[in-house]
């Protein structure tokens, strides 16, 4: 049951992030978006964007070396950055704009809105580049990188590398945690680290039934951990 857990745990994080985005609304006009779905989904976004870091943290687990040490940092670095980006750009826009729209004269707000959303560093306008958006997308990237090149060193599959490359250029290339970037990236990840700890598990499975008192040691061993 515990090992259960332990597989699965990692996989929740990316994948429930990845099924949010989905629905993530593409703000052409932050007052005409669906305001209960965008707020949803930025509360959701809060704590899923940690937990995907973590989720790429316990992928490298017990790994040591520099390429572990980046990857370790970069996730830090991505999920502080991500969640102080998404907590401006779309927590505190949603909340002035539904503020505005109850107000009755939304117009008179959107220089206060447009304040933020266009702000060169927590901004989310599409059109330019905030900072903490291209910091913790390059912080993904590079980790994300570290991690695929740690988990060939480890002889996993092709697939699971494949797939963490996939992840690594998804915000890179899409530019947006929405529909496509989003969902690619994480979604991308979430199957990686499925196939990782399959073939963990698998691998561990292979040592038992080969050399049960190996096995054994290696269950007494992760029950001490």
């Amino acid at each position: 049951m515990v090992d259960a857990l332990m597989m699965l745990a990692p996989i929740v994080g990316p994948l429930t992030l990845a099924i949010v985005e989905t629905i993530h609304p593409h703000a052409h006009d932050l007052f005409a978006i669906d305001l209960t779905r965008w707020m949803a989904v930025h509360y959701a976004q809060i704590a899923l964007f940690p937990l995907a870091a973590w989720s790429q943290v316990m992928l490298i687990r017990g790994e040591r070396g520099y390429a572990a040490a980046i990857s370790r940092v970069s996730m830090f670095v991505f999920a502080v950055t991500y969640v102080a980006f998404d907590t401006a750009a779309g927590v505190v826009t949603g909340v002035l704009v539904r503020s505005a729209l109850a107000s009755g004269a939304p117009e008179a707000w959107r220089p206060s809105v447009l304040a933020i959303w266009n702000h060169p560093i927590v901004g989310g306008s599409s059109e330019g580049t905030p900072a903490l958006a291209v910091i913790g997308t390059v912080a993904w990237l590079l980790g994300t990188l570290c991690s695929a090149v740690i988990i060939r060193r480890a002889h996993h599959s092709w697939a699971s590398i494949i797939f963490l490359v996939i992840s690594a250029f998804g915000l890179f290339v899409f530019r947006t945690h929405a529909w496509p970037g989003g969902p690619s990236t994480f979604g991308s990840l979430a199957l990686a680290v499925g196939l990782v700890e399959l073939e963990r598990r698998r691998s561990g499975l292979d040592v038992a039934t080969a050399h049960p008192q190996a096995g054994w040691r290696h269950s007494q061993r992760s029950s001490v951990c």
